[in-house]
């Protein structure tokens, strides 16, 4: 019976100790937008991420931040530009601007991006997005992609609830519904699922996907719909009407993003 003991005590400290480890790596995101007016602008903050922000985000120690412009030839006069950079606690985002303060190279960097004038401003306008990962896909993945980086779509979705219920049942559906191993089965190469914490949206939820290419995206999309265990999920009635109004942006990675 002491022979038992001490493999029991130590397999009842690893369960403990696991359990701990997976509670800690459920992460948290911040999305950055970046609202811009003309090409002037996009270039702008595209030398101020490449050249400033990012290397000064990876001598913080963080890693697989993604920037990512709209897919295709964008012609639009409303671009956009989205960061997604994964966190390991909201401190850590709250001590980004601290951090960058103290960063000697960074501020070298940045010199021209934070002299702009009041007349001739970076952007139209800048929105942060904070989320937590769902318990279901607790840390974000960097997809296994193998085509040119031009031609990759990482698709970005919105999902908003009527009322916070009918939110938090479309969060249960991707995770105790599996809706999240729907996609991981259909070969989706989810880079992450958040639930919304502070945005403009709310209540929404949020996830990224991604493919090698427009066509492949389309079809994964079709296999999505005529799928059984999608069929049989969303015919439930527990799951009735928890989606009032969606988004998708199409993206495409810059050649400076980690993803």
């Amino acid at each position: 019976m002491k022979k038992l003991i001490a493999p029991i005590i130590c397999l009842i400290f690893l369960g403990s100790a696991f359990a701990a480890s997976a509670q800690k790596k459920r992460e948290f995101y911040a999305i950055q937008v970046y609202y811009l007016q003309d090409a002037a602008q996009d270039q702008r903050v595209d030398n101020y991420l490449q050249q400033a922000y990012l290397p000064a985000l990876h001598r913080m120690g963080m890693s697989k931040i993604g920037v990512f412009k709209p897919h295709g030839n964008d012609t639009s006069s409303n671009k956009r530009i989205f960061v997604l950079m994964p966190l390991k606690s909201l401190e850590q985002l709250v001590k980004v601007q601290e951090k960058l303060q103290k960063d000697k190279a960074y501020q070298q960097a940045s010199e021209s991006y934070n002299a702009a004038a009041h007349n001739a401003p970076n952007y139209r306008r800048m929105e942060t997005i904070v989320l937590q990962a769902f318990t279901g896909m607790p840390v974000s993945e960097k997809p296994a992609l193998k085509s040119e980086v031009a031609k990759r779509v990482y698709e970005l979705r919105s999902y908003e609830g009527a009322t916070e219920r009918l939110y938090a049942n479309k969060v249960d559906m991707f995770n105790r519904g599996d809706e999240i191993g729907l996609f991981r089965r259909l070969g989706f190469n989810a880079v992450f699922y958040g639930e919304v914490l502070a945005g403009s949206r709310m209540p929404n939820l949020m996830y990224m996907t991604s493919f090698e290419n427009m066509d492949e995206r389309n079809a994964h999309w079709k296999a999505f719909g005529a799928d059984a265990q999608w069929k049989e999920l969303s015919a439930k009635a527990e799951y009735k009407n928890n989606v009032s109004k969606s988004d998708t942006w199409l993206l495409q990675a810059t050649p400076y993003s980690d993803l």
